[in-house]
């Protein structure tokens, strides 16, 4: 599986010049609103030591790191649930996404337009938000329609459930609140997965500063942390000009960089870390003279279901899962150590796997 995430913002707010810098694709980055008008979409590999390690040791014949897909859509707008800009239209290719990352501008420069005359990041937030709450509405009260008398007469339990469940997430989007607040229970989210709602979507608000605010929260920021604390959001500072130089050197010269920055990481390991802890990721790994490769996979998930990441036939014919984790392997230099020390073990169709477990599966088709 790989992570997906939309890219939305008002326009010049930097979307697409850190979707550029991020996929190392050179999208159009104008300084007039629509700049972006068909989506962009582009692959990044997530950045993993431990594939680094097993590539070193095992010398495969190829290396498949895990991949994180971004779509970049055109800067919306007021009235872009309306079709404002061509809002609606722009909406309709993230809603099959896992997450949001909503860009905001927290910098000042009279030399870059801003769309409402100013910067605000609360007003930017309050005005996206609400087109996808709008974008959301429209759905729900289709459905509603279509659905009318029928379900609440009918002995359909499941219908009457649905029926019942649009009510109450059509109150919420009523009162500008996305439906990701609500405490929706197991049953409640499997209906509302076909509508793919933009709301019920987990978010991550990503600040775009200046590079002189890159290593301190400006008054910006703050405001943005403290409005994204009140929803549980996640909250990633990047500086998209320095995003896009990062991406023209080598890792060297990018290490070189950072250090000079102060930083540890750049904002795009940032937003990866921050966005796979959201969404509850987790990889394991598979390695081998013929391929090292990573695997994103759902916390919680048992052995067999891991399995049928690679292939479906691992999961229907699952015996037995090999495992040993990575610390391991790299306490003890080689799998023979690993066994030598007892730490290579058998598992079961009842085995959780967790993050950093390297595995071959046994099967049986």
């Amino acid at each position: 599986m790989s992570l997906t995430a939309g890219i939305v913002g008002l326009p010049n707010v930097g979307k697409s010049t850190l979707f550029n810098a991020i996929t190392k694709q050179n999208i159009l980055a104008a300084n007039y609103p629509f700049a972006t008008i068909e989506p962009n979409v582009g692959m990044v590999t997530v950045p993993d030591k431990r594939v680094d390690f097993l590539t070193e040791l095992y010398k495969p014949k190829k290396t498949i790191p895990a991949t994180f897909e971004f779509t970049d859509i055109a800067g919306l707008v007021a009235g872009a649930s309306k079709g404002e800009g061509l809002g609606n239209k722009f909406l309709s290719h993230i809603r099959e996404v896992d997450a949001i990352c909503e860009v905001v501008r927290c910098f000042n420069d009279s030399n870059i337009t801003h769309v409402t005359g100013s910067t605000d990041p609360l007003r930017d937030i309050d005005i996206i938000n609400i087109e996808l709450i709008l974008a959301d509405l429209e759905i729900v009260e289709t459905r509603i329609a279509k659905m009318g008398k029928k379900a609440r007469l009918s002995n359909d339990k499941e219908a009457l459930a649905e029926a019942n469940l649009l009510e109450k997430v059509k109150e919420c989007l009523l009162n500008n609140k996305p439906v990701r607040s609500l405490n929706l229970n197991e049953d409640e989210m499997k209906i509302l997965k076909a509508y793919n709602l933009l709301t019920i979507k987990p978010i991550i608000y990503v600040a775009n500063v200046s590079e002189d605010d890159i290593s301190n929260d400006n008054n910006y920021v703050t405001q943005i942390r403290e409005y994204a604390s009140k929803e549980n959001s996640k909250v990633v500072v990047i500086c998209a000009k320095i995003e896009a130089e990062l991406a023209e050197l080598d890792d060297d010269e990018r290490s070189e960089f950072l250090k000079e920055l102060g930083a540890k990481e750049s904002g795009l390991d940032k937003l990866i870390k921050e966005s796979y802890s959201l969404l509850g990721l987790s990889t394991f790994l598979t390695a081998g003279p013929d391929e090292v490769r990573a695997w994103t996979f759902k916390n919680g998930m048992k052995a067999p279901d891991c399995a049928g990441i690679i292939h479906t036939d691992f999961k229907k014919g699952f015996i037995k899962a090999e495992i040993m984790s990575f610390e391991d392997l790299q306490k003890y230099g080689t799998e023979l150590k690993v066994k030598e020390a007892g730490r290579m073990r058998l598992e079961g169709k009842d085995y959780v796997m967790q993050d950093g477990d390297i595995c071959y599966f046994r099967f049986n088709v």
